[in-house]
């Protein structure tokens, strides 16, 4: 399997000039970060529920909640293999490192401003690359960490975003736009804030878990097999034992009738369409049972746990099966190697909103388009285009940082 970090991180020599490292892209990471992106453009264009029964579809029954969790794990793996893989970097290089993932952070926020722009009053879809600037920011003191000390700390987050989301969520300013842009990043920015750490669909607080997971993970040996099979079996266990102890507690122990009496506005009815597509804005706060269900993007411990698990075994089964398969993997790795391109593209082709009248159609034009262009982008350019962009502003950036602290 070939291993690469995302960037080529700088290494000061002895005259104090950064050296780049030889590296080369893992393709087992590049599929997993592939597959996530395809989840989300079935979630973002095909429908949630069957017109003639109202059941939900097998698109939102395998997808929604996934596959951003997928996203941000990987998101994490990234950073740490930026800072130094299995071996974290220290001193000026560890500067170095912060300091390109705060311009990363800054670029991501200035794009995700932009897709706000574009987007509609009532967006198609949700924009995550905000809450990635979140995310990377937030990061930046675990960066030294190993992987003991990230995966405790995902824990934590696993369980303390939630409940403080729970416990606060209702006390912070409603934010007017899903997805934010200058004037509400300006005219709110409280509500903005309290949005991307807490109350807006891919909270930062709760999501630090899947970082911090992501980062865990990029500091293990990732081409060791017995690492690999680890990753799948603790990822399923994980995923399982979530959503069992859910099940559990909701039926078997008596919640569901809990829940519904916690509120008397609630039906049974409104309870069912909740547990299956989620609450519109976040979860109610009427009883702490709300937080044992495992709905898609609800942001509780089960529900996290869920995620996190099932974007720990999707890891670990893409690098096994790039061991043997890697050929038969390039398409979907190829996608995943520029997501930051193709995931812009495909949030703007959403902004037009087109895809209403044949989604299944649009789909299978847009995954395969966007498989061609990857394909023969990477052949001839290798980076996406957005990816190299990213790269010319951050690398001179950690030089810089690199040669002015080895003074």
């Amino acid at each position: 399997m070939r291993e690469r970090t995302t960037e080529d991180p700088p290494a000061a020599g002895g005259n104090g000039r950064a050296a780049r490292r030889t590296t080369r892209r893992s393709v087992g990471l590049d599929a997993a970060r592939g597959l996530a992106l395809i989840a989300i453009m079935c979630v973002h264009i095909l429908p949630m529920s069957y017109a003639a029964t109202g059941r939900p579809t097998v698109t939102w029954i395998l997808f929604p909640g996934d596959s951003p969790a997928l996203f941000t794990l990987l998101a994490g793996t990234g950073l740490a293999l930026t800072s130094g893989g299995r071996r974290p970097f220290r001193g000026r290089e560890m500067t170095a490192a912060r300091a390109g993932i705060v311009v990363r952070a800054l670029l991501l926020l200035l794009l995700g401003l932009l897709i706000g722009l574009v987007m509609p009053p009532e967006p198609p879809a949700y924009n995550i690359l905000i809450y990635f600037a979140v995310y990377f920011l937030l990061a930046l003191p675990f960066l030294g960490l190993g992987p003991r000390a990230l995966f405790l700390g995902a824990a934590v987050f696993l369980v303390a975003g939630p409940v403080l989301l729970h416990l606060v969520g209702d006390s912070l300013p409603e934010f007017s736009s899903y997805n934010p842009t200058f004037a509400t990043l300006v005219t709110e920015p409280l509500a903005v804030l309290g949005q991307l750490l807490l109350t807006g669909t891919y909270p930062a607080l709760p999501y630090l878990a899947y970082v911090l997971a992501g980062m865990a993970i990029g500091r293990l040996n990732l081409r060791r097999r017995d690492v690999q099979v680890r990753l799948l079996v603790v990822g399923a266990a994980l995923a399982v034992t979530a959503k069992l102890v859910s099940r559990q507690l909701l039926y078997a122990g008596d919640v569901y009738t809990r829940l519904l009496f916690s509120d008397p506005d609630l039906t049974a009815v409104q309870l069912e369409s909740l547990l299956v597509y989620g609450p519109v804005g976040t979860l109610p706060t009427t009883s702490p049972w709300w937080l044992v269900l495992t709905t898609p993007d609800v942001n509780t411990p089960f529900s996290v746990a869920w995620s996190l698990g099932v974007s720990l075994a999707v890891v670990g089964a893409c690098l096994l099966l790039a061991r043997r398969h890697e050929a038969w993997l390039q398409p979907v790795a190829a996608l995943g190697a520029m997501t930051l391109t193709l995931y812009t593209a495909h949030l703007v082709f959403l902004s037009f909103e087109v895809f209403y009248t044949a989604p299944v159609l649009w789909l299978i034009a847009s995954l395969g388009l966007s498989v061609l262009f990857a394909l023969a982008w990477q052949r001839a350019f290798g980076a996406g285009p957005l990816e190299r962009a990213m790269r010319a502003v951050v690398q001179p950036v950690r030089r810089a940082v690199a040669q002015t602290s080895s003074r």
